[in-house]
């Protein structure tokens, strides 16, 4: 008898613990449901996130691999059977079953094209037991099409119809966003070419000018200004790239300093203090470099008696802080400003250019702040984020 009662309270116990623990458990799945939010939150984030994804895909334009990937995420956002995305000419990828479905986007695409708004038609699929109903909305960029997104559903229900045209904008959006990348990436380039140009007719004629005159009273020292040259030349020249560190760039700077104080002798005295936490930092190519020719040739070269420049890079926190300052003529700080707004004078077109490229790829925050007055010398700074944008590792190597 006493055996029966304690066997019964043993199953009362394991049942009380079982019911606790599933009770429990129900309250950790509720809790979870509400810190991952309300279904209609839950619906926003999901929309969010797949538009997002299929962006990423589709930066590179609508020719891009990337369609095959974007096309994806865009049927999951569209809630669809099959979905077709078209470009200029025929379909670029589709995500769905059958070469009937991409023959039916083919068509449906080459109507789409002719057209501004999306438009409904009905094609049969390969089992030939049910139809679909097909979607089209063109790809309207600048106003000409360019594409078109063509949905497939068992039920080209109103709201199917809307959204693929929403969709259709949001793809025409995405290219015009990747036409504004490709500008900007060739005016960046553009902006390079320029410093290069303004590089070579002076400074080559001078560095080679210098040069010649040791080859007769100090040839070990005209090979050597000749490395010098070729080292510089081969950097400012380089095909690859938009960014360097500031290690390369200030190597750069050390050979084209050399080749000037082979031309000004002890005219010119050069001070470089770089604390080493700053030289791994990523910096646009060709971005001190012509602060430094700027000041040799603009504030030194017209100065009578000796000349100073002083380099530095300086850790400051999440910043790299690089200045270029020099004792010379100095520059009215009227016609600086006009420089640097683009409207001064082309003799400045390294500070501009520089100005306008940190502007670029950092925010307005971080153009150049130039302090200079007439006979006061000229002091330059620079300052660049340590932490840096999404591409810029990318295109240094690219």
């Amino acid at each position: 008898m006493a055996e029966s009662v304690l066997l019964v309270l043993v199953a009362a116990a394991v049942a009380g613990a079982a019911g606790f623990a599933g009770y429990a458990l129900a309250r950790r799945v509720a809790r979870g449901g509400r810190e991952l939010g309300t279904e209609a939150e839950q619906a926003r984030y999901t929309t969010l996130h797949l538009a997002t994804r299929a962006a990423e895909h589709l930066r590179g334009g609508i020719g891009a691999a990337g369609s095959a990937r974007a096309v994806r995420d865009l049927r999951d956002l569209l809630d669809c059977d099959a979905l077709a995305l078209a470009g200029p000419v025929g379909v670029l990828a589709l995500d769905g079953p059958g070469d009937e479905l991409r023959a039916a986007a083919e068509r449906m695409a080459e109507n789409a094209r002719g057209r501004s708004r999306a438009h409904v038609e009905r094609h049969a699929v390969r089992s030939g037991r049910e139809t679909l109903d097909a979607v089209a909305a063109p790809i309207l960029v600048g106003g000409e099409p360019v594409g078109a997104v063509v949905a497939f559903s068992r039920s080209a229900r109103p709201g199917l119809v809307r959204a693929t045209g929403e969709v259709a904008r949001w793809v025409a959006t995405q290219l015009e966003l990747a036409e504004l990348d490709t500008s900007r990436a060739a005016l960046a380039e553009a902006e390079v070419r320029a410093l290069r140009a303004q590089i070579s007719p002076h400074f080559i004629y001078n560095a080679l000018n210098a040069i010649a005159s040791f080859i007769t009273t100090d040839p070990a020292q005209a090979r050597e200004l000749v490395l010098d040259f070729a080292d510089f030349t081969r950097y400012s020249f380089r095909r690859h790239g938009d960014f360097t560190t500031v290690a390369e760039e200030l190597r750069s700077v050390d050979g084209y300093l050399r080749l000037e104080r082979a031309r000004f002798g002890e005219r010119l005295g050069v001070t470089l203090q770089i604390a080493p936490e700053v030289l791994s930092t990523i910096i646009p190519f060709l971005s001190v470099q012509p602060l430094v020719e700027n000041a040799v040739r603009h504030g030194l070269e017209a100065k009578e008696g000796r000349g100073a420049l002083a380099i530095t890079a300086t850790d400051s926190g999440a910043y790299a802080i690089i200045t270029v300052e020099d004792d010379g003529v100095g520059i009215d700080p009227e016609l600086a400003r006009a420089v640097l707004a683009g409207q001064g004078a082309g003799e400045h077109i390294g500070l501009r250019n520089v100005d306008a490229r940190l502007r670029q790829v950092y925010g307005d925050d971080f153009g150049l702040v130039v302090e200079t007055n007439v006979g006061s010398g000229t002091l330059i700074t620079m300052r660049v984020p340590k932490s840096q944008p999404g591409r810029a590792t990318e295109r240094m190597s690219a």
